[in-house]
């Protein structure tokens, strides 16, 4: 059997497991080991002790356990539900009322969740029954949500980009800064959006009210001042070259949990909670990588990589038809997979292709991103579509319909960064020296 063939056997063995339900870890650390022993029999195992010390003794990944038990110290204080409410009174001035505070809600509290899922998850569960109690559209309500979690991957810290970072050795901290432009720009694109439709027609069904008890901007600024304060300090000291993303984010945690005794409400009782939750995520999120790094390492020895390399230019697409195939690629793994569990499948088998195509790694890092956000959020079965159907009580039908402009608005962005790739690369160009 060709190792092109093996390949493609163990990418099916991958897609079956995961039609039959089996969790995403399993279903690619199985098809690793069956690639491996394939090429070498029992005697080729015996490198797994190997690849589970090196592609976990990472001084990179450990950024992440720690980004996510900040955010999730910030969520179990309910500080989230103050940011949420702070932004409200902020911005219920602006056309679209409570929709906009979605859409900030969601791009700021992605700055402590580096998840996509995570940030519809909880900016849903806050601002959903606001949504509803006041009677907005529920097409929109349930879009905005969904299309603002997609934000928590690009904006940093995202977790997606440190995995990626970590596979192709990229800087982490060049990365954070080449996703900040382009997230600031989709952001307002989604809010323009918003805007408009609340210019040209109502966004709030009959009876309904748009508009948040403004409570005056000190009552504003009093909630929303915490969270600015910890994302400053974090992000900060990464761009001012200061400190790691690693260092940062353990910085972070205990900013965090001051601030959540401060301003919040965290106990004992709340920490233990979030370190719970913190343990549960990180564990999956790890095994993800854990498996994908046996997968990669399988790949490596039979020499796929370079067959699969020397195949694609073969093929003679122009860039534009490279990332064409990698749209299609990424809309359909986003119905079965999560953002990290999209990236560690493909980036090793994509990543030595980019010099042929001369494509910039950071740059190609941003794009990566958002042909993931953009899988999530695909119609009809993208996987923040069920999150956000998850935690309301609404059809998915309306949840669908509602994403549509937003994906749209996203296809359209996907372009103009295509086609000016100093979106991405001026920050790192001009402040980036100082990063490895």
């Amino acid at each position: 059997m060709s190792p092109e063939t093996q390949l493609v056997t163990s990418f099916l063995i991958f897609l079956v497991l995961l039609g039959a339900g089996m969790a995403v870890p399993f279903a690619i650390a199985i098809p690793g080991v069956v690639y491996l022993f394939l090429q070498g029999g029992f005697v080729s195992l015996k490198a797994l002790g190997l690849v589970s010390w090196g592609s976990m003794d990472s001084f990179t990944l450990t950024a992440i356990p720690l980004f996510i038990l900040m955010a999730e110290i910030m969520q179990f204080s309910g500080l989230s539900f103050r940011i949420y409410r702070g932004l409200a009174r902020v911005v219920t001035y602006l056309p679209g009322g409570l929709l906009q505070t979605n859409i900030v809600g969601s791009a700021l509290f992605a700055a402590i969740s580096g998840s996509s899922v995570a940030t519809a998850a909880s900016i849903g569960g806050v601002a959903l029954p606001q949504l509803l109690g006041r009677r907005y559209n529920r097409r929109l309500s349930a879009g905005s949500l969904a299309a603002g979690g997609t934000l928590g991957i690009l904006f940093p810290p995202s977790l997606a980009m440190i995995v990626y970072g970590s596979f192709t050795e990229t800087s982490v901290a060049k990365l954070f800064m080449a996703g900040l432009i382009p997230g600031v720009l989709l952001t307002l694109m989604f809010m323009t959006y918003i805007g408009i439709r609340a210019t040209v027609g109502r966004v709030v069904e009959q009876g309904g009210d748009e508009r948040v008890e403004p409570g005056g901007w000190l009552s504003a600024v009093s909630d929303v001042l915490p969270f600015a304060l910890l994302i400053s300090a974090t992000m900060g000291s990464i761009y001012g070259g200061i400190a790691t993303p690693t260092e940062a984010a353990a910085c972070g945690v205990v900013c965090a949990s001051f601030i959540a005794v401060i301003w919040g409400e965290l106990n004992w009782r709340r920490f233990i909670g979030a370190m719970h939750r913190t343990v549960r995520i990180v564990g999956n999120l790890m095994f993800i990588v854990y498996s994908a790094y046996i997968y990669a390492y399988a790949i490596g020895m039979a020499g796929v990589g370079a067959t699969v390399t020397s195949w694609l230019v073969s093929l003679e697409l122009t860039r534009l038809q490279f990332f064409g195939c990698l749209f299609v690629l990424y809309t359909i793994m986003g119905c079965l997979i999560e953002s990290v569990g999209m990236i560690v499948i493909t980036v090793p088998l994509l990543f030595p292709v980019l010099p042929k195509y001369g494509i910039d790694p950071l740059w190609f890092g941003v794009l990566l991103v958002i042909f993931v956000e953009l899988g999530q959020v695909s119609p009809p079965i993208g996987i923040n579509l069920f999150v956000i159907q998850s935690i309301w009580d609404g059809k998915l039908s309306d949840v669908v319909m509602g994403s549509i402009p937003f994906h749209i608005i996203m296809l359209i962005f996907l372009a103009i960064l295509m086609l000016c790739p100093q979106l991405a690369l001026w920050l790192p160009m001009h402040f980036g020296s100082r990063f490895h």
